[in-house]
């Protein structure tokens, strides 16, 4: 068979032109924002096997492939510190919500709540393949879980305390990048502070961070803060404060106290950081609105208690009065997320549900509802409990991260997720900046990338610097923003053209490519 001459020189062509091209990518005419906080410059970026290699006024013909970014703005891959993806990520490993806001690295594990042990839980990722970035903390009620038997409600043995010290060494040694806290979970609400800092000690031996949901983000939120410095303080760990919050109507104002006391231990001279996701409501489950002694003993002893009169009375006047010490008169400010018992409940508050359930709805009667939708199984929920001049405040701190507190989501089903697993980062940008004006975009792009990269010593990543790792987002800062609300939760981002991760393209123009170029990002580091 004769090949025809043109198509042999066009062979030729491509060959020679594949042979001859330095770089795998050239990013070329974008304004580029460096994550440092710095002001935009313009210039290419050049990439080759997944790193950046050259940044300036690079010739077209250097690369085998260009993307023209002309009138946007090309900034580092977004770091989102505070994530939930250990979940599900395996079942969807393309974790598209995260990536179509600009998300290249999640950090999971936080609230407490980890996979254990991690390294087998990396190595299976990286057998799957996954398209984002992945870094874990270590969860401290999966260690106290594992390391303690019977009543959780108490002081662990010397045994136990030795056991929880064990595992948060291996988890280290798998590549943990610290401890994580959720203080208002079962069992690590029962949990005192000298049992956290034995165990942050071992993090901050290694070179982690101590990440805390605290005791109370409401009513004591101060006293929750002064406990957390103090673990930070004892066991000599930098301290990363979980989603940064005034969740009580009759503390709303009060970021200005809270801010301070994170600007004044800083001034002390303690490593103190914050994230914050850029709503007025949590998200979080059905759970959290009983006493937490309810649950000890697990689903057979809360059976057990709701089923005695005298001590549901009880449950019921706790669940009450909790209400009206943060300000509110009833649980309307509670939305169900996602009730696998009855879908129907779905984007709707407790006093609807409970007067479509039981016809009447007064806050007996949703006390009442809450405990039979724990029974059912529990919920997932949105909590709105915070005020925009808190968020603008807390935002505009030099110390505070941009982060979402979600999982992974797909689009299918008829859950109701909070929307900021679909919008939080695209929304500091477009209403933040944008909008609010409330720093510049230099700056919430800083609060994105270089200082969460610096808080848990992701050194080859959040800055673009030849050399480090080719994690990118390319965006029009005229357009970007989010789409999704509490309403319709499910909205991709507005105005993100591309996202690289490790140098291969994964979402381009609205589409993610299936390409899976995340790397599991472990902290191997030795003692000091």
């Amino acid at each position: 068979m004769k090949i025809p001459a043109l198509l042999i020189s066009a062979l030729l062509v491509f060959i020679l032109f594949s042979q001859s091209a330095e770089f795998d990518l050239l990013i070329a005419n974008g304004h580029i924002v460096d994550g440092t906080g710095n002001p935009w410059f313009a210039g290419d970026i050049a990439i080759k096997n997944g790193k950046i290699v050259e940044i300036g006024n690079i010739a077209a013909n250097r690369a085998a492939k260009i993307i023209d970014a002309k009138g946007l703005i090309v900034a580092p891959g977004f770091i989102d510190v505070h994530t939930h993806i250990e979940g599900n990520i395996k079942e969807l490993p393309t974790a598209d919500n995260f990536l179509r806001m600009g998300v290249t690295t999640a950090v999971t594990g936080n609230c407490g709540g980890s996979e254990l042990p991690l390294g087998a839980w990396f190595s299976e990722l990286e057998k799957t393949g996954v398209s984002i970035n992945v870094s874990s903390l270590a969860g401290h009620n999966n260690i106290r879980r594992t390391a303690m038997s019977g009543d959780f409600d108490r002081a662990p043995t010397p045994e136990e305390l030795q056991k929880m010290r064990d595992l948060m060494e291996q988890a280290m040694n798998d590549g943990a990048v610290g401890l994580s806290t959720g203080l208002i979970y079962i069992p690590g609400t029962y949990a005192k502070t000298d049992e956290i800092v034995e165990i942050a000690k071992i993090a901050g031996r290694r070179g982690g961070v101590y990440a805390s949901h605290m005791r109370n983000e409401g009513i004591n939120v101060d006293k929750s803060i002064k406990e957390t410095l103090s673990i930070g303080e004892q066991a000599n760990c930098p301290v990363e404060i979980s989603h940064f919050k005034v969740a009580s109507r009759k503390r709303w104002g009060d970021s200005a106290l809270t801010t301070k006391m994170i600007v004044d231990a800083r001034a002390r001279g303690q490593q103190v950081t914050v994230d914050q996701y850029l709503y007025t409501a949590s998200s979080t489950n059905l759970g959290t609105q009983f006493p937490s002694w309810v649950f000890d003993g697990g689903k057979t002893k809360f059976e057990e208690r709701i089923n005695d009169p005298q001590i549901r009375a009880k449950i019921k006047s706790e669940m009450i009065a909790d209400k009206l010490k943060g300000g509110y008169t009833d649980f309307s400010n509670a939305y169900v997320a996602s009730h696998k018992a009855n879908p129907k409940f779905n984007g709707k508050n407790i006093p609807e549900i409970t007067q479509m359930v039981r016809g009447k709805s007064d806050v007996e009667e949703q006390a009442e509802q809450i405990i039979a939708m724990q029974l059912a199984g529990g919920a997932a929920m949105i909590y709105h409990t915070m005020s925009n001049e808190d968020v603008a405040r807390i935002f505009q701190q030099p110390f505070t991260m941009v982060a979402s507190d979600s999982g992974i989501h797909s689009l299918d089903g008829d859950s109701v997720p909070h929307p900021r697993g679909f919008g939080n980062n695209v929304r500091a940008l477009g209403l933040f900046v944008r909008e609010k004006n409330l720093v510049s975009l230099e700056e919430a792009i800083r609060k994105m990338t270089s200082l969460p990269a610096q808080t848990f010593k992701l050194w080859d990543r959040g800055i673009l610097r030849p050399g480090m790792a080719a994690d990118i987002v390319i965006f029009d800062e005229k357009t970007v923003g989010d789409r999704a609300t509490f309403q319709q939760p499910k909205q991709f981002a507005a105005g993100i053209d591309y996202v690289l991760v490790n140098g291969q393209i994964v979402i381009e123009k609205d589409k993610h490519t299936s390409a899976k170029a995340g790397k599991i990002l472990r902290s191997n580091r030795k003692n000091n």
